[in-house]
């Protein structure tokens, strides 16, 4: 089968052969029919995470069951399923204290799994791998959905959604009337917008660095676009009578976009952050502020969800139109187009490009 290939930091990623075991005991093979490119495959090759190499990349995926292994219950072949990159262990402290986005087993940044046509050591991507023909994963690790959902869709649901609409509906739980500002309007902050416009949030800031994301914004339900200069945090009280919104959810990863967030938010408010940042890039506050202004940070890991609950209701909400997944898809390619989209998602272009391989 083919996947798309990275061989080291800085180096072409390059689409070839490569050998995937057959499943064993508990586990599946699944054809993978559409595939996010996210900017967490993204860390995995600029040097912000340091995974093995040769990795295939992916952890955004939809696709349909063809093969299970000895003992699988989950799925039989057939099923169309999500991917979940972090399927929780259901055993460790987390999972037991009801916090199983926190699981303790669960993602990490590669796993060895079958070999390149030259017979070298082959790593997924969180333990997925999903830019690819197929994937060979756990039973654990696919979540059923049902037939009728569009496999981008349903792609979409396995991290960029999972994530951004998490925020919002699970970490922040957003509410009806309350303010949100979205810093960073990539697939999860695009996500997140929809999700707060969804929950009734009014209004719903929209903040991107890039113009070109207004329409993109719009498009996902923001009340407004505001362009991320030294104004924004202004501009963000003047629509919120002077006071800073309930909820700034950060989707970007950077101290400097974690200190505009904090900004924004009013007194007694909630920053949110949802990007995942260098571990050199120092937030830095001052102890008053932190006691003056009464703000909550926190971070949202992947969307404070449980996938096998969270993934099957977002699924019934695109179904029933309640979440409009279509303004998140900007691009679309196939496998040999895959590299190219890591080129547009590195330069801030569009939201999320799906493969179809």
């Amino acid at each position: 089968m083919r996947a798309l290939v990275a061989r080291a930091v800085g180096e072409p990623l390059r689409v070839e052969e490569v050998d995937l075991p057959a499943p064993g005991p508990g586990e599946v093979r699944v054809d993978i029919r559409a595939a996010g490119v996210c900017h967490s495959d993204l860390s995995m090759v600029d040097g912000t995470i340091a995974p093995p190499y040769p990795l295939v990349l992916g952890h955004e995926a939809a696709g349909v069951v063809t093969e299970v292994g000895e003992g699988v219950s989950r799925v039989a072949p057939g099923a169309h399923v999500v991917l979940n990159w972090a399927p929780p262990c259901r055993r460790c402290w987390y999972c037991g204290h009801g916090e199983p986005w926190l699981c303790e087993r669960s993602g990490t940044p590669a796993a060895a799994r079958g070999r390149t046509a030259a017979g070298e050591p082959l790593h997924v991507t969180l333990g997925l791998g999903a830019l690819a023909d197929a994937v060979v994963v756990a039973q654990d690790a696919v979540i059923p959905v049902p037939a009728e959902l569009p496999f981008e869709a349903a792609a979409l649901l396995g991290c960029a959604v999972l994530t951004g609409a998490g925020a919002v509906r699970r970490t922040a739980r957003v509410a009806p009337g309350d303010s949100v500002a979205v810093i960073g309007l990539g697939g999860v902050g695009l996500s997140a917008v929809s999700a707060a416009r969804a929950a009734g949030a009014d209004p719903v800031l929209a903040v991107d660095v890039s113009p070109g994301k207004a329409e993109l914004a719009g498009a996902a339900g923001a009340t407004e676009f505001l362009l991320a200069d030294e104004s924004v945090n202004r501009a963000i009280r003047e629509r919120t009578a002077g006071r800073g919104v309930d909820h700034a959810i950060e989707c970007v990863g950077r101290s400097a976009t974690i200190r505009t967030a904090w900004r924004a938010a009013r007194r007694g408010g909630q920053v949110i952050v949802v990007g995942m940042g260098a571990r050199d890039d120092v937030v830095g506050l001052s102890a008053l502020d932190i006691f003056h202004s009464a703000r909550t940070l926190r971070s949202s890991v992947y969307g404070s969800s449980d996938p096998d609950r969270d993934v099957p209701e977002l699924a019934r909400a695109v179904l029933d139109g309640a979440l409009d997944l279509a303004p998140l898809i900007t691009d679309r390619c196939d496998l040999d187009g895959a590299a190219a989209a890591f080129g547009r998602m590195a330069r801030g272009e569009g939201a999320r490009t799906v493969v179809r391989p």
